[in-house]
């Protein structure tokens, strides 16, 4: 297996590091920061209204979240110039889950679409139901797509392409 450093890929006991425990995903949305690198960057801290992501002690550690306080509010993803910030919701159905992910292209998908799941390799997973496209002035152009995917692939979708389009 390739490391992170080389292809840009989380491994996973890199991913073993951010993500919540089991019986936290089960209670309903919460953030996970696949945030990798040490780098001068802390607007996710600041945009958290719950403090669920703990105050930075040097500006360029890596975020930490407080995965009780966090609601899953998404409010961090917007925020993250590197786009590494994902909410997961393992109680949103029976069969399905919800993944929120920061979205940057165009077109936008609409809901109600089907789009293709893409994994942090860029490969396609399965399919995906777009349940919410969040696209406020406030988001500062980076807009919030909700999918309902299979449980099974929670931990694996982290981006969406809108059929038919590249």
């Amino acid at each position: 297996m390739r490391m992170l450093a080389e292809n840009g890929i989380a491994t996973p006991d890199d991913l073993a590091q951010v993500v919540p425990p089991a019986a936290r995903l089960a209670r309903g949305p919460v953030a996970i920061a696949e945030c990798f690198q040490n780098i001068p960057c802390d607007p996710c801290y600041h945009s958290c209204k719950q403090g669920a992501i703990k105050e930075f002690t040097d500006i360029n550690q890596r975020p930490q979240i407080d995965f009780d306080k966090c609601n899953g509010c998404g409010t961090c993803m917007s925020r993250c110039p590197g786009l590494a910030i994902f909410v997961v919701d393992a109680a949103y159905g029976e069969q399905e889950a919800l993944v929120k992910l920061p979205y940057e292209f165009h077109p936008l998908p609409a809901v109600g679409d089907v789009v293709t799941a893409v994994n942090r390799a860029g490969q396609a997973v399965g399919e995906a139901r777009v349940v919410r496209v969040q696209n406020a002035q406030a988001q500062d152009r980076t807009a919030i797509i909700w999918l309902a995917v299979a449980k099974d692939l929670m931990m694996e979708v982290r981006h969406c392409k809108v059929k038919g389009v590249g």
